[in-house]
């Protein structure tokens, strides 16, 4: 099994000794068979794996979320939708290929569909810049919101990114500026938006295409302002202390619902998404068709109303009034 991660050994142990048994010719002149003891290694592998992912600390969730087998915005575009056209360039400076995008079609409805981009080897991580966007990405995105706008077509976001392109060329064409743009265009959009964050949501690179009416997450992905790392470097000084800021950070699917600052979390096939792309996909469908569906239901006025109230809810604090003496 390529890309064993460390929780997943004991699982892969039981995968080789099925497959051994399973090339392993029975001797019928013998009288010997193993297709017992493949049943029995069967079934404790699907315990072992129902113990293991039940039981993932919030470290282990984002080795999962980053898995290089996951499937990618290209991969979901290809099984869950149909028709899609890609579109290119931001007709300013250039065409990212870290985002991608285009019409296409989502059951029966029209939609244009957005999402970044990571590569499965290096010559396509180079050609995607491993997912990370730069400014021109970002305003390919916007260019085809607006046009969604323009003809009334609902938007959805597919969002895999571990954040935006932080180098100097970045900067000088105005990466924060290209975001900030976004985060307020998103927020005037008429039609509808409905983002899913299928593996990583890094800071403000994700929540440049994540401005939605409603925002999905997959059961192992993770949302968070800062990676793991960046916040171990920051409080611990140490990025060994990965395991503990990703505790701290409550980036998980599960208590991003908690939070209230997604809404909705897509299950995923045991072990994994990228242990059954296909069935993933088709409840990513499913799961985009539902909230679509609910938020076209909705006035213009109401889906604004609604979309303001949401992001301008996120956040808790408390206050309290001290006594003038």
């Amino acid at each position: 099994m390529k890309h064993q991660l460390e929780f997943e050994k004991p699982i892969v142990e039981i995968q080789r000794k099925l497959e051994d048994l399973r090339q392993h010719p029975e001797t019928h002149s013998l009288g010997i068979s193993f297709e017992e003891e493949i049943q029995m290694l069967e079934r404790k592998l699907e315990e072992l794996r129902r113990q293991v992912y039940s039981t993932l600390t919030p470290w282990q969730r984002v080795q999962v979320a980053r898995h290089p087998r996951r499937p990618y915005t290209l991969d979901y575009i290809q099984q869950a939708f149909s028709d899609f056209e890609e579109l290119h360039g931001d007709r300013l400076f250039g065409d990212d290929r870290a985002v991608v995008g285009g019409f296409a079609r989502l059951g029966d409805q029209r939609v244009i569909v957005i999402g970044t981009q990571k590569g499965r080897d290096t010559k396509e991580n180079i050609l995607r810049n491993f997912g990370s966007a730069h400014p021109e990405g970002y305003r390919k995105a916007l260019r085809l919101m607006r046009m969604a706008d323009k003809f009334g077509l609902p938007v959805v976001t597919l969002i895999d990114t571990a954040g935006a392109y932080p180098g100097i060329g970045a900067e000088e064409r105005h990466i924060a500026e290209a975001i900030a743009v976004n985060l307020r265009e998103m927020m005037l959009l008429e039609v509808p938006i409905i983002a899913c964050v299928i593996g990583e949501g890094g800071s403000g690179g994700a929540l440049g295409i994540g401005v939605a009416d409603r925002v999905l997450i997959l059961e192992n992905a993770y949302y968070s302002v800062i990676s793991p790392e960046g916040c171990a470097a920051i409080l611990w000084k140490d990025r060994k202390a990965s395991p503990q800021a990703a505790a701290a950070l409550k980036i998980t699917a599960t208590d991003l619902k908690q939070l209230g600052l997604v809404d909705d979390v897509v299950g995923e096939p045991l072990g994994g998404a990228h242990h059954d792309p296909e069935r993933m996909a088709a409840t990513v469908k499913a799961a985009l068709l539902h909230h679509l569906s609910e938020v076209q239901a909705l006035s213009k006025e109401e889906r604004l109303q609604q979309r303001y109230r949401k992001f301008r809810g996120f956040g808790q604090f408390t206050e309290s009034v001290e006594a003038v003496a």
